[in-house]
């Protein structure tokens, strides 16, 4: 049975999970990082073998392109059950069953023998994804607020930096030993390594008197309070048409990369590494900028940043002045305010509501994967060059910026949005 020791800190402005010892926040933190790396992995690995499947099954890039959209709405669509579910069960439990969700259906992925088939299990693989996602983002608020929650989501932004380095990279060497079904093997054995790690390592962080009940009118009025709140709508909105800009970069890239520039697999896993260390740079640049600035202010200027960096790849784009490199170098510039701003809108998101954490979280990474998920269609649907990626790339930070200014109004709000929690289960 699970021992819960309450805490109450010293200072009021340290939060539960600053208040562990040094060398068990590492192991949870790392643990964190492992469960934020499933959903990217399942979403990138097998980006190099998209042309590859649309030949082996006989479809349209763009249909192909759906698959990555119904991966997008299963991790949309699985945080809304999993954060409810989470906060009313404890994290534990959720979360073991949905990755083992995710391990069955990459096992199946394996053997499908259509696209539509193809399809249906990406969706239930992102339906699994999904309960790494949000309890993650919900151990976060459970132990961590204010600018400790911005840091250590900054941390994790590394791994969803690194995550999208490796999985193609990954995905373009199992190629080269095996057909694109020996990525799914990859994901299965990847999904049942964490499931493990989870099971052995990762403490319960919602005690047993912080659980919410009321069942399916209590998640209800849980959802229309989150709804009420008009910052943090707004900010849940801003993540998701960043993810628009991210996930259009993602969807679009194989297909003008290795067809309209004519690189290789392993060419397209490097060029695709080099916006990934771009993000990166940025969300760890992110634990720096705030020690001198508010994660509204940095947000504010990333996506200012992000807008004007995005205008700059359209144009070069439609005109083709610079040829790769004016297309990649802006492209890799709106990808790092991407990582700036998206440790930031979280963090304050999640503050406002550390009451109903796992809601909360589940909210928000469903808006964000439900927004990214029109994002490869629509790019599919312009077309497959770069004009058709920087059209929605652009759209996207251009309409979360507006997002932000019109809905969020930042300079309105303070600096810290929520006192800490108290109370750690372990």
């Amino acid at each position: 049975m699970a021992e819960t020791l309450t805490t109450t800190p010293p200072d009021a402005d340290l939060s539960p999970g600053e208040l562990l010892p040094a060398g068990r926040r590492f192991r949870l933190v790392l643990l964190l990082g492992f469960l934020t790396a499933l959903g990217p992995l399942t979403i990138d690995m097998y980006l190099p073998s998209l042309p590859t499947i649309t030949t082996d099954l006989h479809a349209s890039a763009a249909a192909v392109q759906l698959t990555l959209t119904g991966t997008l709405l299963g991790l949309a669509l699985g945080q809304l059950v999993v954060g409810p579910l989470s906060d009313a069960m404890g994290r534990r439990l959720p979360l073991l069953a949905g990755i083992g969700v995710h391990v069955v259906a990459s096992v199946l992925c394996v053997f499908a023998p259509n696209l539509a088939m193809l399809g249906t299990l990406r969706v239930l693989q992102g339906l699994g994804a999904a309960a790494a996602s949000v309890v993650a983002m919900a151990v976060v608020r459970d132990l961590f607020s204010g600018l400790a929650a911005a840091r250590l989501l900054s941390r994790l932004m590394l791994v969803v930096g690194v995550a999208p380095i490796l999985a193609p990279t990954i995905g373009g060497l199992v190629l080269r030993l095996a057909q694109w079904r020996g990525v799914f093997v990859v994901l299965a054995v990847a999904g049942l390594l964490i499931m493990v790690s989870t099971a052995l390592a990762l403490p319960e962080t919602l005690p047993v008197q912080r659980r919410r009940g009321g069942g399916v009118a209590g998640t209800a009025r849980d959802y229309v309070r989150l709804f009420t709140d008009r910052v943090y709508v707004g900010l849940i909105v801003v993540t998701g048409l960043a993810m628009v800009a991210l996930i259009a970069y993602v969807s679009g890239s194989s297909f003008v990369f290795q067809e309209g520039y004519g690189m290789s697999q392993q060419q397209f896993a490097l060029v695709f590494a080099g916006g990934a260390v771009g993000l990166i740079g940025a969300t760890q640049l992110n634990v720096r900028l705030l020690r001198q600035w508010t994660p509204q202010q940095i947000l504010t200027g990333a996506l200012t940043a992000g807008v004007a960096a995005g205008g700059v790849l359209l144009v070069l784009a439609a005109t083709h002045v610079g040829g790769l490199a004016g297309v990649l170098i802006p492209l890799w510039a709106v990808l790092a305010m991407v990582g700036l701003a998206m440790p930031n809108a979280p963090a304050i998101a999640l503050s406002r509501h550390g009451e109903a954490a796992g809601t909360a979280a589940a909210l928000l990474g469903a808006v964000q994967f439900g927004l990214g998920a029109l994002a490869a269609p629509l790019v599919g649907l312009i077309g497959v060059g770069a004009v058709a990626m920087a059209v929605v790339v652009f759209g996207g930070m251009v309409a979360a910026g507006l997002a932000l200014w019109l809905v969020v109004r930042p300079w309105r709000l303070p600096a810290e949005t929520a006192e800490p929690a108290v109370a750690i289960a372990h």
